[in-house]
C-alpha cells in the first residue's frame, strides 16, 4: 500500500516550544530553568499532556511559591511558542498545494492547546484531523493515540507517514503500522519526503 498521507508532530517540528519562557518576566533563564528542575516540571507537562490541569499537577509541588508560579502557566503559555519553524511549514504547504492529505498528532494539554491556537491561528485550520493528546486522554507513544488519528481520519495507518522529533514517538507510530520520520532538520525532512515521492 503507498504510504500517500503525512501526519505531523507539532511542538518541536512546526512550533518551537520553549517553556522557560513563560517566566523570563520574573526571573532569568538560568532562573526558569532551575525551577522547572525543581518541580519536575517535564513529568507534570506530560501528566498534562495526558489530560491533568496545571492547577492539579502544581497540587503536588511541595513548595508553595513553586505551587503557584506553576498554576499561573496556562495563562502565559502564549510565550512560550512565539517562533514558528518556517522551513517546516513551507513543506507543510507545499504538500497541501500538491493536495497530500495532512493530519496532526501533538502531545498537548487541552488547556494550553487552546492558548497555543490563540497564538497560531493557522493550526485549527491547517490539517484535515487535529488529535490533541489532552483532548483525549493518550499520549504518544502509546499506539491508540495513533490508532485513534487513522479512525477520525478515516485512513489506513499503512497509508501514513508520520513526522516527530522524538525518536520513541516515532517508534509507536511505527508500532502502529505508520511508516515514521524522526524530525532532525528541515533539510533532513524534505530529502526524505522527496525520496517517499511526497514532495
Amino acid at each position: 500500500m503507498t504510504r500517500d498521507t503525512v501526519v505531523f508532530d507539532i511542538g518541536g517540528v512546526l512550533i518551537d516550544w520553549q517553556p522557560h519562557l513563560a517566566w523570563t518576566d520574573e526571573m532569568d533563564e538560568a532562573e526558569a530553568r532551575a525551577f522547572m528542575d525543581r518541580i519536575g516540571f517535564e513529568k507534570l507537562n506530560l501528566a498534562c499532556d495526558a489530560g491533568a490541569t496545571f492547577v492539579q499537577a502544581a497540587s503536588h509541588v511541595s513548595d508553595p511559591n513553586d505551587a503557584a508560579q506553576l498554576a499561573r502557566y496556562v495563562e502565559r503559555y502564549q510565550h512560550t511558542v512565539q517562533a514558528k519553524i518556517k522551513g517546516t511549514w513551507d513543506i507543510l504547504y507545499t504538500l497541501k498545494d500538491a493536495d497530500v492529505p495532512v493530519h496532526a498528532i501533538t502531545n498537548w494539554s487541552a488547556e494550553t492547546w487552546s492558548e497555543g491556537c490563540k497564538a497560531h491561528p493557522e493550526l485549527l485550520e491547517v490539517f484535515d484531523t487535529t488529535i490533541v493528546s489532552g483532548e483525549a486522554g493518550i499520549i504518544k507513544p502509546s499506539t491508540e493515540i495513533y490508532s485513534l488519528l487513522c479512525h477520525r481520519a478515516d485512513v489506513a495507518p499503512e497509508r501514513c507517514v508520520f513526522i516527530d522529533d522524538s525518536l520513541h514517538n516515532c517508534v509507536g507510530a511505527r508500532a502502529a503500522g505508520m511508516g515514521a520520520i524522526h524530525f532532525t532538520s528541515v533539510d533532513a525532512l524534505r530529502a526524505n519526503l522527496r525520496a517517499r515521492s511526497l514532495l
